[in-house]
């Protein structure tokens, strides 16, 4: 669901911007410890906004993690209503990023593969 178009990738600007801004600052859940907000797609109609996340420390709390930020999902797009000012706020949905994960997998294999040689 990559957004097409200016206008939804400006949005998707605004709000991993404005997502990141309030986990630092804005949310109290225990549960979302320090996350990170790799990327935000937005549909080109605008109705929906997947948001990908990645956690600091690793995959370990992941489940809740997930929890928390399905809970905090509603006062998010509340608050990102009022501040980005916008007709239609899209749904969202997070997703944890693998692929930092995914990136540590294959540097590990490659300083294994140098140390065998």
């Amino acid at each position: 669901m990559k957004a097409t178009g200016r206008r939804p990738e400006r949005l998707s600007d605004l709000i991993k911007e404005e997502v990141s801004r309030l986990l630092i600052d804005g949310i109290k859940d225990p549960r979302i410890g320090m996350v990170n907000i790799t990327e935000v797609d937005v549909s080109p109609d605008i109705k929906r906004a997947v948001i990908y996340y990645n956690i600091i420390g690793g995959r370990s709390a992941g489940a809740e993690t997930q929890k928390g930020l399905e809970s905090a999902a509603g006062f998010i797009r509340t608050t990102l209503a009022r501040t980005l000012t916008i007709k239609r706020m899209p749904e969202l949905s997070f997703v944890y990023d693998t692929s930092l994960d995914y990136a540590e997998r294959i540097e590990k294999v490659i300083d294994d593969l140098k140390r065998e040689q």
